[in-house]
């Protein structure tokens, strides 16, 4: 009977036991639900790359990921069938990015044209959140060094007289799965003006634009305007147009643009061609990234 009594004891225990782990696993998988429901949704892949076209987007590189980019730009289309439509002319500009946080990167590049040297650093300040934050917020800083040699060597010429500087705050949105938006108030800065009525600092105002057309391609679209008063004499606003291609670990952008070169310096404030008068110039961009560093 004693034994009885002791095994009924036994399994009393066992039940009370049971139901506590039970209630236990239950309180964890509630708080679990609960941290997912309070952990913001941020939305990701407002653009597809870093880069609009000629400039940059509020997208990223991921920590520890090298993005390298070779940009090619051909002459004119106007330049008629003696040129090939521009293709017997060209520039290019090949880049190496990094992730060094997955807020933060940095990155450098080498041009033929004008034989310029560039670094750039961008920090997402903010980031978009569905039902929260309607906005992403990057900013840029960048610097440019012209390596041509000076057209006066006889006088005394200084180094930083071909430095130049660009801030900018990208402000960007994506609206839903097929759109996405981005304002890039900029300036740039010369060290040394290009003459003697023009300004050291230039003002501008840019808008671009994402419209996926299918999982793997859309259309961008980007324009730069020169605030009045505050650009140089003779040059024109940037227009670019050009399509995203994603191929597996590549992106390849086939795009047109008025513009000659990829620095900020100069496709914003040094363009000169006319896009409405078919001062237009073919390129294309291949990106392919590398994962140096894996997350832990």
């Amino acid at each position: 009977m004693r034994l009885n009594n002791k095994l009924s004891l036994i399994g009393i225990l066992f039940f009370i036991s049971s139901i506590h782990a039970t209630s236990q696993d239950l309180m964890d998988m509630l708080d679990e639900e609960t941290e997912k429901q309070n952990k913001p949704d941020y939305v990701t892949a407002t653009f597809k790359t870093t880069r609009l076209i000629n400039g940059h987007s509020v997208e990223n590189v991921a920590k520890g990921v090298l993005d390298f980019r070779i940009s090619h730009r051909f002459g004119f289309l106007s330049d008629g069938a003696y040129e090939l439509f521009g293709l017997d002319q060209a520039s290019m500009r090949m880049g190496f990015d990094y992730g060094l946080t997955k807020r933060w990167m940095i990155g450098v590049g080498r041009s033929t044209y004008q034989k310029q040297f560039d670094g750039f650093t961008k920090y997402k300040v903010l980031s978009q959140v569905s039902g929260g934050m309607p906005i992403t917020v990057s900013a840029t800083a960048s610097i440019m060094y012209k390596s041509l040699k000076f057209d006066t060597p006889d006088r005394e010429n200084f180094l930083t007289s071909k430095m130049y500087y660009s801030a900018q705050l990208l402000i960007g949105r994506k609206f839903s799965e097929s759109l996405s938006l981005q304002l890039m108030p900029t300036l740039i800065h010369y060290n040394l003006a290009t003459g003697i009525n023009d300004p050291n600092d230039v003002f501008s105002v840019g808008a671009g634009g994402r419209m996926k057309l299918n999982k793997r391609v859309s259309l961008n679209a980007e324009y730069y305007y020169q605030i009045p008063g505050h650009q140089i004499s003779g040059t024109t606003n940037s227009l670019a147009l050009g399509f995203d291609i994603e191929t597996g670990g590549h992106v390849f952008q086939l795009n047109v643009t008025n513009s000659t070169g990829m620095t900020e310096r100069s496709f914003i404030s040094e363009t000169t061609g006319d896009f409405f008068k078919g001062d237009i110039r073919f390129g294309f961009t291949i990106s392919r990234v590398f994962t140096l560093a894996k997350p832990r």
